[in-house]
């Protein structure tokens, strides 16, 4: 049975500032993404899934539907994306060696935790759960 993270619910002020944050760079680095959390505060991974939603949501209304728009898509600059340094992107997750004995017998007992699971584990060894999750 997998149980799913509760819906976030964000204000409308909450709103404005990532709209506004998505319009100057769809694709954040993390940096920017704790510092969105912090100001309007809500989680970070939650800020993460906030974007990737978002991006997906101005690809499918941007979608060319004829043959003349697709040529001319292809002549704009690639996507941010792919052009992104790596000074955006999150350091990467450090775990002691009991963290990891922890972590490793955890996958060996359930490989598809769900969110709860998760959440415990993760409390159990101090890192966020969505560094658990990855």
């Amino acid at each position: 049975m997998h149980c799913r993270h509760s819906r976030t619910k964000f204000t409308e002020d909450q709103l404005k500032v990532l709209i506004q944050a998505f319009d100057q760079n769809p694709y954040p680095g993390y940096a920017i993404k704790q510092k969105l959390a912090l100001e309007i505060n809500i989680e970070e991974s939650r800020i993460q899934i906030w974007f990737q939603n978002r991006r997906a949501r101005h690809q499918v209304q941007k979608r060319p539907e004829h043959e003349e728009d697709l040529e001319a898509s292809q002549d704009k600059d690639q996507p941010v994306e792919k052009t992104q340094s790596k000074e955006g992107r999150r350091c990467r997750t450090s775990y002691t060696s009991s963290q990891l004995h922890t972590l490793n017998t955890a996958f060996v007992n359930n490989p598809y935790p769900g969110i709860e699971s998760r959440e415990q584990l993760a409390k159990d060894i101090g890192v966020p759960e969505s560094r658990v999750q990855i």
